[in-house]
């Protein structure tokens, strides 16, 4: 394949793999019923083939970021992309539930794919069209999952749950072969060949670990037990050293200064809020979906169906990244992270205020990934000309991590609220429903007002300051 025809196809091989992302991050919450009557577990023990998932990747992540960085992208890229394949081969044919456990945790190293591919897209794509690349990189995770929730929902329905992981394997080895052929080899001569940093990596799994244990356990075993209150101590001080030894060190895991700066540290707090409002969203959504009738909110559609409820969000994501690609030229893409979030409140609300219907749900969903489109597009575009390009893989991942915190959030805070707010069975209420909605709603009403204010903000210092014409 010569340089042109290279050039032209690693931006679709680059696009394949980040779907690779979004369908096997699709593997996970529409499936619980089916593990846990296949291994003879209950819910609650079933769930945790979404924290092996979450935990592994928030680990993983940052250390794919870093190792992005460097000169052997390629290599690093297909080495994750094998080690999804062989845990999704593992879940698929997993005979009991450790075993299937070990395979979701594999496939955890699928939130570091797009730090990795936008490494690449960085390094390699003509020097015009990066920033619509990264952001189209950036987006094709939330579009992949609105397209990976209805075909996990249709495989799962006409077959089993083994054959959605199937599936799964299927896509990735399919990706392993594109980006084999199609991304540049390597090693990248412009990367530097830096030292690892074993012991910011080791501080920051721990913390980060006990953090999201912590987060995602808090619900079941009593915010206020032993283990949990436990868990938060060891993490706190864990993390209070990570931060410490990063700031010492010349070449730290992920380089904190680079995190205060205004366009990034804009961008990671957008990504924890809205990545808790989304996942609020996405799941209760679900929830409502799957439900029976007689709870009062539910619309009793069966898996095969209720995928089909974040279908919208595909839609809109798509169709938001095309409109950013536009607009971001004459209005600059700083702009599109508060609108983004403006338009993800006015998703909540909708969601918040009607959800008894599945058309309202489906609008919702559509309004959600128009507005999930447009911020997520504009955050690792605001981190790609904000930082070094030898630490854009490290600053990406950490924006990833802290979706993947936000998500986490979003689910021990619904989680807690439903429990707090449960019948009689122990199924969520009509009052839980609407309580959790409205979070998810608030969430997104905040950060918008202070994206806005703080777009006037920076705008009336770019007036006062600019230098006056005298004629």
């Amino acid at each position: 394949m010569n340089t042109a025809t290279t050039r032209n196809a690693l931006l679709p091989a680059l696009v394949f793999a980040a779907l690779a992302t979004a369908i096997v991050s699709s593997l996970g919450m529409l499936l619980v019923p089916s593990i846990a009557a296949q291994f003879n577990v209950d819910v609650a023990t079933a769930q945790w083939m979404l924290t092996v998932n979450l935990l592994a990747g928030a680990v993983a992540t940052p250390i794919l970021g870093r190792l992005s960085d460097g000169p052997h992208k390629k290599r690093l890229l297909l080495l994750s992309l094998g080690i999804m394949f062989i845990g999704s081969v593992l879940a698929a044919a997993a005979q009991n539930f450790e075993l299937f456990l070990i395979g979701r945790a594999l496939q955890g190293l699928s939130y570091g794919i797009v730090p990795i591919t936008i490494s690449i897209a960085r390094r390699y794509v003509e020097k015009g069209k990066i920033q619509p690349a990264i952001s189209t990189l950036s987006v094709t995770v939330a579009s992949g999952i609105g397209i990976g929730y209805p075909l996990t929902g249709i495989i799962a329905g006409l077959f089993d749950y083994s054959f959605a992981f199937w599936f799964g394997a299927a896509f990735v080895l399919a990706t392993i072969i594109v980006v084999w052929k199609v991304v540049p080899a390597g090693p990248d001569s412009q990367a530097e060949s830096r030292p690892f940093d074993y012991l910011g990596t080791l501080l920051l799994t721990l913390g980060l670990g006990s953090l999201l244990l912590a987060i995602s356990e808090g619900p079941k075993w009593g915010w206020g037990s032993m283990p949990i209150l436990a868990l938060l101590i060891f993490a706190s001080i864990i993390l209070a050293v990570w931060v410490l030894v990063e700031n010492k060190l010349e070449h730290p895991l992920i380089n904190l200064r680079t995190l205060k700066q205004g366009e990034v540290l804009l961008a990671n707090i957008s990504a924890i809020a809205l990545g808790a409002a989304l996942y609020i969203g996405m799941s209760v959504s679900s929830l409502v979906a799957q439900a029976d009738e007689s709870t009062g909110y539910g619309l009793a559609l069966p898996v095969f169906w209720a995928g089909f409820v974040i279908f919208p969000l595909s839609v809109g994501s798509f169709a938001a990244n095309r409109i950013v690609r536009t607009l971001a030229k004459k209005v600059g893409i700083q702009i599109m992270l508060p609108i983004g979030a403006i338009i993800m409140s006015l998703a909540g609300t909708l969601l918040w205020l009607l959800h008894s219907e599945l058309w309202e749900i489906l609008i919702s969903m559509l309004v959600f990934g128009l507005g999930m489109g447009a911020s997520y597009a504009a955050m690792p575009a605001l981190i790609a000309r904000s930082v070094a390009v030898k630490e854009l893989g490290s600053s990406v991942s950490f924006n990833q991590v802290l979706r993947t915190v936000g998500s986490s959030f979003g689910t021990a805070i619904s989680s807690a609220i439903l429990a707090t707010h449960a019948g009689l069975n122990g199924e969520a209420t009509p009052s839980g429903i609407n309580m959790t909605f409205m979070l998810g709603a608030v969430l997104c009403i905040a950060l918008g007002a202070a994206l806005l204010v703080n777009s006037a903000i920076r705008t009336s210092r770019t007036t006062y300051s600019a230098p006056l014409r005298v004629d």
